[in-house]
């Protein structure tokens, strides 16, 4: 049993993404973001980022006490080395996947977060910060549509890259984005969302969220208001 700690944002889905896929038996204990349940402590005792997701594998491969996992590039690489499955086993596979990867955990990942900061949940405009991560939402949008010109996916077969890079393409409306200007992407967005893991992995966060972050005051003071302390 792997005890998943979950909210329903694009970091969040990268890893109900893998278990469903994978048949993986997996417990969800929420993690409500808005209201500050990531700086419980005992929630800190395993993601000391105080972010989600994080995960305890009550039954590791090698059989010894549970192992406990934040950040959710490692979870992803840890699952697949768990299972064997979505990253390959050979050099140049194994290279390829993995730097996509970071490509998603460097940079897609936390521009878009910023596009979507400032576009949806700044509550002062600022037109230079907007359209700067718009463009750079753009410019990453083209990156992963060069790569999928030539494959279905975007190291070859499906793997974690994809599982990463996914959950962050969900959102493109409302990141200033039109799939159809990127007719490669499109069609790898189209024939991911249509695999039935995702379906039941998406179906996993619903009714979850009971607050609009972009609205909710207090939310945001706890989402953005953090300082070292």
């Amino acid at each position: 049993m792997i005890d998943l700690y979950y909210w329903p944002t694009p970091n969040g889905h990268k890893i109900t993404l893998f278990l469903e896929e994978a048949g993986l038996d997996y417990r969800i204990v929420p993690v409500d973001i808005g209201k500050g349940d990531q700086f419980a402590p005992d929630f800190l005792k395993i993601a000391p980022n105080n972010r989600m997701p994080a995960i305890v594998d009550h039954a590791p491969a090698d059989g010894s006490a549970p192992v406990s996992l934040f950040e959710s590039g490692a979870i992803l690489l840890y699952l697949a080395e768990k299972t064997g499955r979505f990253l390959p086993a050979d050099t140049r596979g194994r290279t390829e996947v993995s730097q996509w990867l970071m490509w998603q955990m460097g940079g897609l990942g936390p521009m878009l977060g910023q596009n979507h900061h400032f576009n949806i949940y700044a509550p002062e405009k600022i037109p230079y910060a907007q359209d700067r991560y718009l463009r750079e939402t753009a410019r990453l949008y083209g990156v992963l549509n060069g790569q999928l010109a030539t494959r279905d996916y975007v190291a070859g077969d499906y793997s974690i890259a994809d599982m990463a890079c996914y959950p962050w393409i969900v959102p493109h409306a409302a990141q200033g984005q039109k799939l159809e200007d990127f007719p490669h992407l499109h069609r790898w967005f189209d024939r991911i969302a249509a695999r039935p893991a995702t379906v039941a992995a998406y179906a996993k966060g619903e009714g979850l969220k009971t607050r609009n972050l972009a609205t909710d005051e207090e939310a945001r003071k706890t989402l953005f208001g953090q300082t070292a302390r």
